[in-house]
């Protein structure tokens, strides 16, 4: 029990300088640094989201190919 309440004081102390730092040493307002996350992520958004449409495109061409009826060779007639 005692360890685990070390790890676990550890990791929020940890957190806390972390972000702290990461505050002091951001290269752009918070404001600012928000909204770039927010326009990544839009865009990543966009991306998979086009790649998926691609993707379900090309799946269902092969499935409407492997649903089609084959036609059967015809063999030429016994004499």
């Amino acid at each position: 029990m005692r360890k685990a309440f070390g790890f676990v004081l550890g990791a929020m102390v940890g957190a806390l300088v972390g972000g702290t730092i990461a505050l002091l040493f951001a290269p752009a307002s918070g404001e600012a640094l928000r909204g770039q996350i927010r326009d990544r992520g839009a865009a990543f958004t966009t991306e998979v989201q086009q790649a998926a449409s691609t993707r379900r495109a090309e799946l269902q061409a092969r499935l409407a190919e492997l649903r089609a009826p084959r036609n059967k060779p015809t063999l030429p007639p016994v004499a």
